[in-house]
């Protein structure tokens, strides 16, 4: 397991949702070695310019971040609404997800953002 560490910006997003819902993102928010390899279909793998970027789903929410050795550094935490009614409207498969984001300006803008944002 990975140490888990939240940057300015994440930790804003997740303290922004209600209670319960912060609780079941973290009880099911456990990093290992294994679901970065594909075993876990919740955890995606989204790269750019050779860089990896990891997308964990848990119910309504994504959590997106990198790894860094022995650390995970949440980026960001969104709404799955905020890109998948721009899959309903652009009719792009739902499994698809991850190859469409790699390609969205916006997408990476928000990363990017986040990547900015202390630790």
């Amino acid at each position: 397991m990975f140490q888990i560490i939240f940057n300015q910006l994440s930790a804003s997003e997740l303290s922004q949702l209600d209670t319960m819902t912060q609780l079941d993102l973290l009880d099911q928010f456990q990093v290992t070695a294994e679901v970065l390899d594909g075993v876990d279909e919740r955890f995606g793998k989204i790269t750019r310019d050779g860089k990896d970027l990891y997308r964990f789903r848990c119910n309504d929410q994504r959590v997106y971040f990198e790894v860094e050795e022995d650390r995970v550094i949440v980026r960001r935490i969104m709404n799955k609404n905020s890109f998948s009614d721009f899959l309903f409207r652009s009719s792009l498969p739902m499994n698809k997800e991850d190859e469409e984001l790699a390609k969205s300006k916006q997408f990476w803008s928000l990363i990017e953002e986040g990547q900015s944002a202390s630790q």
